[in-house]
Order: C-alpha cells, then structure tokens, then sequence
C-alpha cells in the first residue's frame, strides 16, 4: 500500500474517497482558485516557521526519487545535524515527511507547521502517522508538536517569528492515537485492494467534515442526484430528522409528508418552496424603510488576508480593506457612484480611510448587506487611525442592514432556498442584476476579488490594468446591486 499523510487524513474523513483519488481521480473536483490560495500560504507559512529552528537544512522535494529523500534524511541525521526540513521516512510503503525534524542525542522531535490559527483534530492525525512511522522504523519520539499561527499577534515594525507562531505539545493526543492506526490501515489496505469495485460508502457529515471532500460533486450529484435545493438545506446534515427523512428515500423538498414534524422555520421553509409561493409582510418592511433616511449611502467592501502581517498594526488573517464602492442615492431617484482602490505593494489602510471619510459625511445613512461586516471593518480602521476614529464610528452608528428584511424572513420567495444571502436574494428579486455579475471579466465574487488584489504586484502593467479595471467594475455592481434590491422593496410596499 502507498500512502502518504495527506492520503491518510483524506481516508479517515472517508475511506471511498482516498479509493477515488487512487483509482478515479479524474471524477474528482480540481482545487479552485481560493483552495490554491491556501495551499500557497501554507507553503509561505511553512518556509518562514523554519526560521524558528535556525541552521537546519531541507530535503529538496521530488516525487520520482523519495528513496533518495530519505537517503539524505538518514546522512543528515548520523551526521548529527540538529534541525532538518521535510525529513523524509517511508515504512511499509506509508511516506512521510516531517516538517521540522528535531534530533536530539535521546531521539528526535516532530514539528508540524499549520497555517490555521488553532490545533484541529485533523492535525493530531496527521502527526500520528508521522510518529507511528519513525517508531515503526525505530526512532525514539520524545515528543510531537503543531506549530500554528497566533491570530492575537499584532505585528510591530518589524516581524517577530516568536509572538507570529505558537507552538503547542500534542504528545499526549497523538500517543493516544497510535493505538488505532495498525487498524485503520488494514482497513484502508482492504479498500485498496479492491481495485475494481468502488466502496458503497453513502453521503453524509462526513463529506463536509473536516474539509468540504472533492469527490462530495461526483457522490452527491452524479451518483445520488440530490439537487441543489433539498432537504439538506432544510435540515442541518447529520440531524436526526435528516437522517431520517434520507433513509427514507425522501431527498427532495417535494416530498417531505405535510405532517412531518418540524419546527415552526423549517415548516414555513418547505411550504414555501412546495407553493411556489412569494411571502411579503409589508407592513414589517415599511417599518424597516422607515429607519432609511436619504441621501442613502449603499457601501460595500473588498477585504483580503494575509497569514503573515506585512505591516504594522495588523494580525494574521485580519480583515484588510484594499477597496470600497459607494452609491448615493438621493430621494429624487437619482444616484451617484464613488469608489476607491487602493494601489498594490503599499497598507492600503491609511488612504483608503481617508477617502471613507472624504466621502461620507458623519450623519448620512449608510446601508450595508451583513453591516456587521462593514462595521468591524470599519472600528479595526478607527482603532488604527485615532485621526478618523470619530467619523468612521459615526459611520457605524448611522449603518442599517439591508439584510434584516430577508434575515427576519419579512420577504420570502421559493428561489431564496431558504437563504438569506445576498447570493439567493439577489436573482430571486432582480434577476437581471445575475446575468450583470456572469458578464463580468475576471472578477466575478469576493472570492476573486480577494486573490486577484495581492497579485497585483507581481503583474506586468498591461494585466495589472485589466484587473484593477475588473476589481472596480466588481465592486460597483455590488452597490448597485443594493440600490437595486432596495428599489424592490420600495416597490412591494407600494402596490
């Protein structure tokens, strides 16, 4: 059996879908441009954490000779040397390599360097088959250990590898999981060798836990047709009445009995969905237009994170806005547009507040989609910058929600979901502001958003300018968008 560590955790969240990446990998769901992110950052990560164990060497990676990684891992070792990168070790045909391998005169340490901000079980897994491999091989473990990043760190003028990272002893979690794993990777090798018949393994909480699993398209959709609105959205997966329902037969929302006991929101949810029908309290949402005074300012804005601060007064994976987009709605119906992006390379933070408060007077109306959002944006750039904390918190103060009438379910329609989100909310009342963000170059979500603005640097002038160009059109379809869904409201209140 071939197994490497990253294969051992995907097995234990599910052992059909290390058979599929094994034998059918081509139904399985390629990593998309967010997920590449992370495995990027978890490389930066990496590198810099080997700065805390100085003067050791790295294993140079390369997937057609690891018998020579491990060559060089056993010559550094009897050499003496004290720190060594991605030490290679393979026992029964199980390979793994160590992030940072201590080795002491009394045995070795193992460090695993996460780019997470705390310890996951997933982790602890992932450190057991390291151990179990040197002990197997003969090595004394004296101790294991997850380094992870510290997101209460706050970078000062300079960057301090000590309060970045934490480094915690998981000795104890993963002794008590060596027990378990001779058996697992029976059950594993089992799977394995059955290279004709894909494992009957049925959908579950499994499929999202502890990572989304890529083969979760392939099992949900094209082997189980289970649509994009089901019971699953109804009901929490893994609940009790899920389970149920789905041992049942029962998937699709059509089907649940009208005597099935649910709770008072799941109710409304499927009887909306089986009628078709469109729920609209107008009086509760004159009462939410009421709060709304005008000039309306609609804003909206782009963040991005980084895992290791590049300036001072940031923590790792804070929020950083590098971009807003302001539409300025007056009570004649006419409306104007503002924006701002930052330029690349520099803390966006500063300049970006300053326009904020150039922008938007202090006692205006200001209406956000999640204002919970906008609003932390806004007090970590007040707690930044004491010259505008007064004006950006008076921001907060005058910001309203225009979630609230979809969140307290004052507007429901079928092709919501059952969501409030501006991703369901959106086609279901103005339908042609959907085929406005599918005609979108480059960036079409947050998502693209937030990746393609820390690439700007890296650039030559001709794409920077195409996706600076693409980031603004982005943005100000956002509070468009808002503009528009408000209109809506207006507009049902008034028939």
């Amino acid at each position: 059996m071939n197994l490497s560590k990253s294969l051992y955790t995907k097995a234990i969240q599910c052992p059909k879908a290390l058979w599929l990446k094994k034998y059918k990998s081509d139904v399985l769901t390629p990593p998309d441009a967010a997920a590449l992110a992370r495995f990027e950052t978890g490389n930066v990560v990496g590198d810099l954490a080997c700065k805390l164990f100085p003067d050791g060497r790295e294993v140079i990676y390369n997937p057609d000779d690891f018998d020579g990684m491990v060559t060089t891992t056993k010559e550094w070792m009897d050499e003496g040397l004290e720190y060594i990168y991605e030490a290679t070790f393979l026992y029964n045909g199980i390979l793994v390599l160590v992030d940072v391998l201590k080795v002491t005169p009394n045995g070795v340490e193992i460090y695993e360097v996460k780019s997470s901000s705390s310890v996951k079980d997933i982790y602890l897994n992932d450190v057991s088959i390291q151990q179990y491999v040197l002990q197997e091989l003969g090595y004394k473990v004296l101790s294991s250990h997850i380094v992870h990043i510290d997101n209460s760190y706050v970078r000062g003028d300079a960057l301090d590898l000590h309060g970045l990272f934490t480094i915690v002893d998981v000795s104890d979690a993963v002794n008590a999981l060596q027990a378990d794993i001779p058996k697992r990777l029976d059950l594993f090798e089992a799977y394995l060798a059955d290279r004709e018949n894909e494992p009957d393994i049925d959908i579950g909480s499994h499929c999202n836990k502890p990572y989304e699993c890529d083969a979760k398209e392939y099992c949900w959709k094209l082997q189980r047709n289970i649509p994009d609105y089901s019971i699953f959205n109804i009901f929490n997966l893994g609940s009790k009445k899920q389970v149920e329902l789905y041992e049942k037969g029962i998937v699709d929302i059509e089907d649940i009995p009208d005597d099935y006991t649910m709770t008072a929101i799941q109710k409304q949810k499927v009887q909306n969905y089986k009628d078709k029908a469109t729920f609209i309290d107008k009086e509760k949402i004159k009462d939410f237009l009421s709060t709304l005074s005008y000039p309306i300012y609609h804003l909206d804005f782009e963040t991005f994170q980084q895992a290791i601060p590049e300036w001072r007064g940031v923590r790792p994976y804070q929020q950083i806005p590098f971009q807003y987009s302001l539409h300025i709605e007056y009570e004649d119906g006419t409306v104007e547009h503002r924006e701002f992006l930052a330029e690349d390379g520099v803390d966006p933070r500063y300049p970006l507040a300053k326009s904020l408060v150039n922008d938007i007077p202090t006692d205006v109306t200001v209406l956000a989609y999640n204002m919970s959002f906008e609003k932390g944006v806004n007090a970590n750039l007040a707690e930044s910058f004491p010259e505008f904390k007064d004006h950006l918190l008076a921001i907060d103060e005058n910001m309203r929600d225009l979630m609230l009438p979809f969140q307290k379910k004052y507007y429901v329609t079928s092709q919501m979901q059952g969501s409030y989100s501006i991703k369901y909310v959106l086609p279901a009342l103005v339908p042609k502001m959907q085929a406005a963000y599918k005609n979108l170059e480059g960036i079409q979500n947050g998502g693209d958003a937030m990746n393609a603005f820390p690439k700007l640097s890296a650039m030559n002038p001709q794409e920077k300018a195409k996706t600076r160009a693409a980031l603004l059109a982005y943005c100000k379809l956002d509070t468009l968008a808002m503009v528009e869904v408000l209109k809506k409201l207006k507009e049902v209140v008034d028939d």
